[in-house]
């Protein structure tokens, strides 16, 4: 291990043992340098920004509650960002009332035009995504962005892998519908 990699693990787990002590200079270094890896999840999450906002300080919360929990000799980064992604999660489950779709009103999504992302900016994509609603959103975001399983998605907002896959379908409809109208 070179000099500089042994300094930085030693000043993240100066930094991590701060934190469980309780010592506000390591909570507002820690909320620093990680502010904006974690607030783009949050905005993706979030139907506006003062809501990603919310989610995010909930998510440096629990952060700061579990920090004694985390594992040295893991990615800190990824654990936080675990941790963030719980927490919408959980804003989710508190805000919406679950909509159960039968898969067999979806149908697959195919076009000959060019492809409405791509002419996108990235700015663009995110209204998009921020104006589905909450269910379609974070089905979106935990299958096509965070990599969960329809299996996965189902046990962690309680419905069955059915109802998730049909409402991914028509929140790609409904993105595709927007991007594409926004592009005419």
């Amino acid at each position: 291990m070179n000099a500089a990699l042994s300094h930085a693990l030693v000043d993240e787990t100066a930094l991590v043992h701060a934190c469980a002590r309780g010592e506000r200079w390591a909570q507002k270094a820690l909320y620093e340098s990680y502010f904006h890896q974690l607030l783009p999840i949050c905005n993706r999450y979030a139907a506006n920004s003062n809501e990603a906002m919310d989610m995010l300080h909930e998510g440096f919360i629990k952060i700061f509650k579990n920090i004694s929990k985390y594992q040295p000799n893991t990615s800190l980064g990824a654990w936080m960002r675990r941790l963030t992604i719980n927490t919408c999660i959980d804003t989710y489950r508190k805000e919406v009332r679950r909509r159960t779709d039968d898969i067999d009103n979806s149908f697959d999504l195919s076009t000959n035009e060019a492809d409405a992302v791509s002419k996108c900016s990235e700015k663009e994509i995110l209204i998009a995504v921020q104006n589905l609603s909450p269910v379609y959103r974070t089905i979106f975001n935990l299958y096509a962005i965070e990599g969960f399983s329809h299996r996965e998605i189902g046990e962690q907002l309680g419905i069955t892998e059915s109802t998730s896959r049909s409402n991914l379908v028509k929140a790609r409809q409904k993105l595709k519908a927007a991007l594409v109208a926004h592009k005419r």
